[in-house]
């Protein structure tokens, strides 16, 4: 909005002309997420310590080659087996990183109970350079539709940062309809939804044909991608885009610009090549490929979850080199 004052009451021609224009602060832009995002692993070394240098260059890399954005301590990043100090430490390499590269950080945040939930957010403010907070649908819980509502109702009030439903029944045990991720997606504050259903069901369809106004879809199960990006989904937060990220950076810019004939063999490809990452449970398989790259120092995840095999991880490299 601009104000306009003038040096006379009078609006002649001379005091129009010398007039002094003041154009207020403009209030920011809500926060659009698009594009491919990675939710980075959390790289160790032999010693079993957070390799911090190597998330640096982890983060520099998939920027490097098109990612939008980067997630830290989302599941892939395996938050649950750090402590305290450890995710800051993520936190801080993440921010530092989209801070020089004006990138767009999500930090995954939240916890089943509300109350829970809002502390966790509220650590958020520490982080200036995050744009979202990644917040899982409550898991275990299982409450009825409105006390879901209720419960982001809630937390897009108070956070910090607008929120990014991460919706994953086969993890939280909660499945959410259309008309319900619609309600929470108008919601002000609530920026878009991760969908990782395990499939591509009626309800994405029906979601993405009747979207809340500046509410994003993003594909959170890598071998949907393709599908829910020619549905209209804004891009993704995608593990799998640790590898080949300038792929699938290509395919969401070949939906998004209308290409079928060009995403339809590539999506193809990138789907065979996220189901191999995916043989064992993640981040396994993606550590066992960057450690043989020479990315990060050891293939090593922490208890409860155990390296990945070799042959997996062998697959997920024939899979890589045959990319077109």
């Amino acid at each position: 909005m601009t104000q306009t004052l003038r040096t006379s009451s009078t609006p002649t021609a001379s005091s129009t002309a010398s007039s002094t224009s003041i154009s207020a602060p403009a209030a920011p832009d809500p926060y659009a997420p698009r594009g491919i995002h990675v939710p980075l692993i959390t790289p160790f070394t032999a010693a079993g310590e957070v390799a911090a240098d190597a998330l640096e260059a982890l983060a520099h890399e998939v920027l490097d080659a098109g990612a939008t954005g980067i997630v830290a301590l989302g599941t892939t990043g395996e938050p649950a087996a750090l402590d305290e100090a450890e995710r800051d430490l993520v936190t801080d390499v993440c921010a530092r990183v989209c801070r020089e590269r004006g990138a767009a950080l999500t930090v995954g945040a939240g916890a089943s109970g509300t109350r829970a939930a809002e502390e966790s957010l509220g650590r958020l403010k520490r982080w200036p350079e995050a744009r979202a907070a990644l917040v899982t649908v409550p898991a275990f819980l299982r409450p009825a539709a409105a006390g879901v509502l209720a419960h982001f109702e809630h937390l897009a009030r108070v956070s910090p940062v607008p929120l990014i439903v991460y919706h994953v029944p086969y993890r939280t045990g909660q499945p959410l309809d259309a008309p319900l991720l619609r309600a929470i997606g108008a919601l002000p504050g609530v920026a878009g939804v991760k969908y990782a259903v395990g499939s591509l069901d009626g309800d994405a369809v029906a979601l993405l044909g009747d979207l809340p106004d500046g509410f994003a879809v993003l594909a959170g199960d890598d071998t949907f991608l393709s599908p829910l990006l020619s549905l209209g989904a804004a891009g993704g937060v995608l593990a799998s885009a640790h590898l080949a990220t300038g792929r699938f950076a290509e395919l969401a810019a070949a939906w998004r610009a209308g290409e079928a004939d060009r995403a339809r063999p590539l999506g193809h490809a990138l789907a065979r090549l996220s189901a191999t990452l995916f043989a064992e449970p993640n981040p396994t398989v993606i550590k066992g490929v960057l450690y043989a790259q020479g990315r990060i120092p050891t293939p090593d995840v922490r208890l409860p979850l155990l390296p990945a095999g070799r042959e997996s991880v062998a697959a997920a490299l024939r899979e890589l080199a045959r990319l077109p």
